[in-house]
């Protein structure tokens, strides 16, 4: 019975993907670039530590460096704003570096590879931690999902960064034996998950420009004032809340006014984020589906949601119950 280690299983899987996503699958590039990356460490992971590929050694720690570089190019990319070379060039100092280390310092090595992991892990998490409007290109329809998405994939980079120093542990302590077993459960769950939550749709935004970022804590303003009124008359006179794919930068862009202005009015009247008021737009207009006889289902997709669960969720916070409880309460009436 041919036995495939747990490393090139996930290589298989991740492969798998890439070639779905090639296939016809609509993805950003750099989502792509991040799964590719996470399929060839699993391949040469499994070389290297079960197939004794000698020559690959050396390779394995310098392309393990690319994997939270990629991840955090993807996450930036996808949320915050579009990839700029000038700018984002400086990131592949991290796999230059450890080239530079595996040539003159490999001694270096095994402290150097869980170092960029776990930098990069918590730094896809502090960009995390403002949540709210400051991932303007995140799809409004979304909610918290890209949040918990790559919060998600920075853990399995904190994760792969935990098995790289458990490796150099045990082998420091005399005990190599563990080494394939550390390998398999935690290397491969980390590549797995970093692969796997970059698929969803709700991982990457709309490519739009941005001008991030979280509203001040003050009181709200005539100016304020006349920022919601714009934009409440926009988003009646064109039912913009109705697609799916509708962004901070989006808005923004259509009145005219940087993301952060928009975010920091819509906060300071209404003490909701943008996501938030345009999803009660969107209830509203559900509501009125359900009156003519739409079951859930499609007064869900009609009025811009693409998810039971944000559809649900949305509703019992706007309505006050369930999309189901709604219907019984209006039918007993």
């Amino acid at each position: 019975m041919l036995v495939l280690p747990v490393p090139l299983v996930t290589a298989l899987v991740l492969g798998f993907m890439v070639l779905r996503m090639l296939a016809g699958e609509r993805r950003p590039l750099a989502i792509a670039v991040l799964l590719s990356a996470c399929a060839l460490q699993g391949l040469i992971v499994a070389l290297v530590q079960y197939y004794n590929v000698a020559f690959l050694r050396p390779v394995q720690p310098v392309t393990a460096s690319f994997v939270p570089v990629l991840a955090w190019l993807a996450f930036r990319s996808s949320f915050i704003e579009p990839l700029r070379p000038r700018r984002d060039f400086i990131h592949l100092a991290a796999p230059a570096f450890t080239l530079f280390c595996v040539v003159f310092a490999a001694a270096t090595v095994d402290a150097i590879i869980p170092l960029i992991f776990l930098s990069y892990g918590l730094r896809i998490l502090l960009a995390l931690k403002s949540g709210g409007d400051a991932l303007p290109l995140a799809r409004l329809e979304a909610g918290r999902q890209p949040q918990w998405l790559w919060a998600g994939i920075a853990v399995s980079l904190i994760i792969s960064a935990v098995s790289d120093t458990l490796i150099a542990y045990v082998i420091f302590a005399g005990a190599p034996s563990l080494k394939p077993l550390i390998v398999s459960v935690f290397t491969s769950a980390g590549l797995l998950a970093a692969g796997l939550l970059s698929l969803s749709p709700n991982a990457f935004g709309e490519g739009e420009p941005k001008d991030p970022i979280r509203p001040a804590p003050v009181e709200a303003t005539e100016d304020d004032a006349a920022i919601m009124a714009r934009l409440d008359t926009l988003l009646s006179g064109e039912m913009l809340y109705l697609d799916p794919s509708l962004t901070l930068a989006r808005l923004s862009r259509r009145l005219s006014i940087p993301a952060k202005t928009l975010s920091a009015a819509v906060n300071r009247v209404t003490g909701d984020n943008v996501s938030r008021h345009i999803n009660r737009f969107r209830i509203d207009h559900a509501c009125e589906r359900l009156k003519t006889g739409d079951n859930v289902t499609a007064a869900m997709l009609a009025s811009g949601f693409n998810t039971k669960s944000n559809f649900n969720r949305e509703f019992t916070r706007v309505a006050g119950k369930s999309p189901t409880a709604w219907l019984k309460a209006r039918q007993t009436d």
